[in-house]
């Protein structure tokens, strides 16, 4: 059986992860424009987090992406990978993990919650039944154990957070009510 070399798996490996952070980098740049201004909005709320916030939403992110540091290094010596790559891995991992605790921007209206710079339509939403003190969990109907999406917002911002997403998952009189007490 021939094997491909190292040296293009390698460089197969670094180009997928290159086209993660990318991927990742276009939507990061994108909230901005879906979300123009923060507070109470004509028809909603918008809001962003802190760092330390995104820290917490994106903890077992961060604890995957130490392990996916080292991981290369193991494989270098005992494959005749060039350590080129794992250099680039390491690198384009470092960028990924500043994207993760960059300050994000989120906002709710009648039909959508926008995180990440995507939109999300309330009836593809739901949440989870325990919910974590410091952050929002909501899944996403029918994306199995790729469903979780957790949702940062300052501590001090966190319950009126909660209550316009709650309103947004319930729609209706729910909604009407939030917005007039806005």
């Amino acid at each position: 059986m021939i094997l491909p070399q190292p040296d293009l798996i390698g460089l197969l490996a670094v180009v997928v992860l290159a086209g993660i952070v990318v991927w990742d980098a276009v939507w990061l740049l994108r909230q901005s424009r879906l979300v123009p201004q923060l507070g109470p909005a004509p028809g909603g709320y918008a809001w962003t987090s802190g760092g330390a916030e995104e820290a917490i939403r994106h903890w077992g992110n961060l604890f995957s992406m130490a392990a996916m540091f080292v991981l290369p290094w193991g494989f270098i010596r005992m494959s005749d990978t060039s350590p080129l790559w794992a250099v680039a891995w390491d690198a384009l991992l470092l960028f990924h993990l500043v994207g993760l605790l960059v300050p994000k921007r989120y906002a709710v209206t009648r039909t959508h919650l926008i995180a990440d710079g995507q939109r999300y339509a309330w009836e593809r939403l739901k949440l989870a039944d325990r919910q974590p003190r410091r952050r929002i969990m909501l899944l996403r109907r029918g994306w199995g154990i790729f469903g979780p999406l957790p949702i940062a917002a300052a501590s001090n911002e966190l319950t009126t957070v909660r209550a316009w997403i709650a309103a947004g998952l319930l729609g209706g009189e729910s909604w009407t009510l939030m917005l007039e007490e806005e």
